[in-house]
């Protein structure tokens, strides 16, 4: 049997409160956040330092 996890996605533009949308439903719905932007720029960091 397969387990379908719910996904919600946030875009728009910089600046405009993602995070901040994204960081106040997880926790009201006691939900994990993955913050993608911070994977981005991790992954530039390495790649430019590599």
């Amino acid at each position: 049997m397969k387990i379908k996890a719910p996904v919600i996605t946030i875009d728009g533009p910089s600046g405009s409160g993602k995070g901040t949308v994204a960081g106040l439903l997880a926790k009201k719905l006691g939900w994990c956040l993955l913050d993608s932007g911070a994977l981005y720029r991790l992954l530039a960091f390495a790649a430019r330092n590599h």
